[in-house]
């Protein structure tokens, strides 16, 4: 993913809500969120790096994760990223545990972010590490938003997301406006004034471009709009959404734990 917002434990009905959107290069093979045959999970699929970006297990445990935009460190040889996410995924051991022996291998840079399902809300996290962190850090309850930097970095795309979210929580909406209202604002095209924008390394052009929720370039945007809403029964509805339209191709409903 290069855009994540999501609400932790900070709904009445919701303890994780999650409204993301993956841009990739267009010719990058990739298949939709369905069930994968080699692993008990429910995500979409890269089939170069054969990992995914975002995705959840049949026993309740969600994970996504972000790169961090910076070319002058980028190395040919490191592993793919979207691996990150599919073992932490199918790890049985305990998240921590799991986190701890995965985010250790030879990635370009990432934020991962991963949470496990509980009947006992009390009990249930959300963990981040990453490669801008020294170690393992939990997630406070609240409105939190995630491009290609730090957590909450104050990005103008970061907090347009960010802040339609904490609207529909202050709000205690249900899934139908969740839905709509979000997938809204992941579908926006508006960029940045230049006064705004970052600055990591790529050009003015791209600085721009990349600067709206949704990104539309020649060869390079916005593929998937997903959403996730994760209620305190165990119960998940994940929407993804194609980018010729904001087209709805995946509604999938399911039990976990």
């Amino acid at each position: 993913m290069c855009l994540i917002a999501l609400a932790w434990k900070a709904h009445p009905r919701y303890p994780l809500i999650v409204a993301a959107n993956r841009d990739e290069f267009y010719e990058r093979p990739t298949l939709p969120a369905h069930w994968w045959t080699d692993a008990p999970i429910f995500a979409g699929r890269d089939e170069r790096g054969g990992g995914t970006w975002m995705g959840v297990s049949r026993a309740g445990r969600f994970a996504a994760l972000t790169n961090v935009r910076d070319p002058s460190r980028q190395r040919g040889d490191a592993r793919s990223r979207g691996l990150l996410v599919s073992e932490v995924l199918a790890d049985p051991r305990p998240l921590s545990d799991a986190i701890a022996s995965q985010a250790t291998g030879d990635y370009n840079g990432f934020t991962l972010l991963a949470a496990d399902w509980s009947p006992d809300p009390g009990s249930m996290q959300l963990l981040m590490a990453g490669t801008m962190l020294d170690a393992i850090q939990p997630v406070a309850p609240g409105v939190h938003g995630l491009s290609n930097a730090a957590l909450d970095t104050p990005w103008p795309k970061v907090g347009l997301v960010s802040d339609t979210m904490r609207s529909l929580v202050v709000s205690a909406a249900g899934e139908p406006v969740l839905l709509d209202e979000l997938g809204r604002a992941l579908g926006d095209r508006r960029v940045a004034d230049d006064a705004a924008l970052p600055s990591t390394g790529v050009s003015l052009e791209w600085e721009r471009a990349l600067s709206a929720p949704f990104i539309a370039m020649p060869t390079y945007g916005t593929r998937a709009t997903t959403m996730v809403l994760i209620d305190y029964a165990g119960r998940v509805t994940f929407v993804e959404r194609d980018a010729q339209g904001m087209r709805e191709t995946v509604n999938e409903r399911f039990a976990i734990g």
